[in-house]
């Protein structure tokens, strides 16, 4: 990698606090103003509370269309149940993978009356040759996500595309998304490669690492620029973060709700569907 080469920080962005679901408290750090900017990404949910009454309503049945969903479960139990007949339980480092495609209900609901539930949910958009496509589920156990450790100590682990020659447990077409969940002990410093055609950030949910001259605290998501071919990160304390990276679509991005499509025609064809029972 050449190090002249290192993405800076364009913007720091802070969350905003809102509920979802059945009233889960979450941060909304990637909204639909920053569709266009990190194109393929269309939205990024953190959530973590040991309050179960944050929680514990979840995300009863509601439907999808036109993008991809992936949760990441940091710690607690999430029982996913849709309406194509799939099911499974989210733990401790436990990935879900899903397609939506021309249409699924599912639901998302705790498996917990106390404790911590903690993780994140990040919408990928579909190209428009791929959004009417059947729906798509996986579940990735925790001890199915590669990871690796680098000289320094640093252990990342690699839930979609690859990092440093080590592939991830989920590759997808298209977008080509890259997805690292990076944990940096004190004083440790990590250098990934982006590839130049994407749009990248990374969010930092525990402590505070710096790129370049930036420093990003906890609860922070720093917009990457668009010159450079990987990124380069410091810590003084223990932190951890997630790295994201996608290629853009670069197709016009109509959403309402949770239906992300590329017209106002397919929206309404949409909710005509779900009104009328045509999902699944």
């Amino acid at each position: 990698m050449n190090t002249n080469r290192f993405r800076s920080i364009e913007q720091l962005i802070e969350g905003v606090a809102t509920s979802d679901g059945a009233g889960v408290k979450l941060t909304r750090v990637l909204t639909g103003k920053l569709q266009q900017r990190l194109d393929p990404f269309l939205m990024l949910d953190a959530f973590g509370s040991d309050v179960p009454d944050e929680y514990i309503a979840g995300f009863p049945d509601h439907p999808h269309r036109g993008f991809e969903t992936v949760t990441y479960m940091l710690a607690g139990k999430m029982r996913h149940r849709d309406n194509a007949g799939h099911e499974g339980l989210l733990g401790n480092g436990d990935v879900q993978w899903m397609t939506a495609g021309r249409g699924l209900i599912h639901s998302e609901m705790p498996e917990q009356e106390h404790g911590t539930m903690e993780g994140f949910q990040l919408w990928l958009n579909l190209p428009a040759s791929r959004k009417m496509s059947s729906p798509w589920y996986q579940d990735i156990p925790s001890g199915n996500i590669p990871e690796y450790l680098t000289p320094a100590g640093v252990t990342v682990r690699v839930i979609a595309g690859s990092s440093n020659n080590i592939a991830g447990a989920i590759i997808r077409p298209d977008t080509e998304p890259v997805y690292l969940d990076v944990h940096l002990p004190a004083g440790t410093s990590f250098e990934a490669e982006i590839p130049v055609t994407h749009n990248a950030f990374l969010y930092v949910y525990r402590g505070a690492v710096t790129v370049g001259d930036t420093l990003v605290e906890a609860r922070r998501m720093a917009i990457l620029s668009n010159t450079g071919d990987g990124v380069s990160i410091q810590c003084t304390e223990n932190s951890r973060l997630i790295l994201l990276a996608g290629k853009p679509l670069k197709e016009p991005i109509v959403q309402y709700g949770p239906f992300v499509m590329n017209t106002q025609e397919e929206i309404h064809q949409a909710l005509d569907d779900y009104r009328n029972g045509r999902f699944i």
